[in-house]
């Protein structure tokens, strides 16, 4: 989530928010009214005499309510799956503690074969720096795959760093930033599965200095102040895989465009744009190759925690988030992912990119550019949706990290 810097880290965190393309659910049978059966119902609606209508469907109807044998009796067919995970967290920003997550996966009615699984969320946050979240969230596709719709609400208080730059260089601040965020979108599908929408957002928080006893970077603007922030936005996406929690063909796009100003009550104004393309190829049953490319840009005057972060939405894993981050970021990467048996997986990946300050600096400085890489183990949560427990070992620039999560990274 594109919002206040502590609900962007619940949020990713959260990956259940994010999931899309799934398999197909099987269809249902309907009976006809009375539990007469289609064929019979038919029958008797075709029938001219009243009285023998009645005699009829009371004879339909005492039939079907004789008990069936039980050799007969049909296996009452799986509606969604559970996915529950209380995921283990060390984070250089977050520290050490527990993300706890449930998911239920499921398609809205069984008769739609088209639209993917919907997704209803929870997921938490408790670490021993004294940070706490909890975020809700719910994802629907539905009508036969014309509308999808999102709804997040996040709340928390989290302490973290911001890392000094220039003469504050290997200086850091501790920060506590309390807030909530709500956000919502509804998209519709124009052509060529494309699907187009506007979103909503509407955030609050409020920063404060934590205890420190070294020496700090200067602390940034509206330290003690109230902010709210609430922008409209639009979104663009297109996505071609079979199944967005491990995709292994296709290719999937999104484009997003969020407009801050104080005319709807935003304390600043600004605009955020974010774009991504992934590409997924199947080498076989079991390998699969993945390239990401992503960039970020803001205009206008955004507080600091609404810049581009870098590492902050696993672009690119190995930086702490608050490390880096300015008016502009591009990143590209990729991954190779291997199933194994036993419900295992493993993944080797890397890539570079680079934060870049302002409109007078856009060209690329070799010099600066932030390389990052590293592996991963995977466990199967779900087979029904290939949902796996993601844990990756990263190194960057000048450091490393280690981070768990629900789905892949993109």
């Amino acid at each position: 989530m594109n919002n206040l810097l502590s609900l962007r880290l619940v949020s990713s965190l959260c990956l259940f928010v994010f999931c899309s393309q799934l398999v197909m659910a099987r269809e249902a049978v309907s009976p006809s009214p009375l539990g007469i059966p289609n064929d019979a119902y038919g029958e008797l609606l075709g029938q001219d005499n009243p009285v023998k209508d009645q005699v009829s469907a009371g004879v339909a109807v005492a039939e079907s309510q004789k008990p069936k044998p039980k050799g007969n009796k049909k296996k009452r067919e799986k509606r969604g799956s559970f996915v529950v995970a209380p995921i283990p967290i060390s984070n250089p920003a977050l520290g050490s503690g527990i993300v706890p997550v449930v998911a239920y996966i499921f398609p809205i009615t069984r008769k739609d074969k088209v639209s993917q699984p919907s997704v209803l969320g929870a997921g938490g946050l408790i670490t021993n720096d004294g940070s706490r979240a909890f975020a809700l969230a719910a994802q629907l596709y539905f009508k036969e795959n014309t509308y999808r719709s999102t709804v997040f609400y996040g709340h928390g208080n989290l302490d973290y760093d911001l890392y000094g730059s220039g003469v504050f260089t290997g200086l850091k601040l501790p920060l506590v930033q309390t807030g909530e965020v709500f956000q919502a979108e509804f998209l519709r599908r124009i052509m060529w599965q494309f699907f187009l929408g506007p979103r909503v957002t509407v955030g609050n928080s409020i920063i404060t200095l934590a205890p420190s006893s070294g020496s700090t970077p200067p602390p940034p603007p509206d330290i003690g102040f109230h902010t709210q922030l609430t922008s409209l936005g639009v979104r663009l996406t297109r996505d071609t895989s079979k199944n967005r929690f491990y995709p292994t063909n296709g290719t999937y796009f999104v484009f997003t465009s969020d407009f801050y100003s104080t005319d709807l009550g935003s304390k600043y104004t600004f605009q955020s744009y974010k774009g991504s393309f992934d590409k997924y190829w199947s080498l076989n049953k079991s390998q699969v190759v993945v390239s990401d490319s992503f960039a970020c840009t803001t205009a206008g005057q955004p507080p600091f925690y609404m810049n581009c972060i870098y590492g902050s939405s696993n672009e690119l894993r190995g930086y702490t988030a608050g490390k880096y981050f300015d008016r502009h970021m591009v990143t590209t990467q990729g991954e190779y992912r291997l199933a194994l048996p036993y419900r295992l997986g493993v993944v080797g990946f890397g890539g570079i990119g680079e934060a870049i300050p302002g409109s007078d600096q856009l060209l690329f400085r070799h010099n600066d550019f932030l390389p990052a890489g590293g592996v991963g183990l995977r466990l199967l949560l779900s087979k029904d949706y290939h949902v796996n427990l993601r844990s990756d070992f990263a190194w960057g620039k000048d450091g490393h990290t280690f981070t768990l999560g629900v789905g892949e990274a993109f």
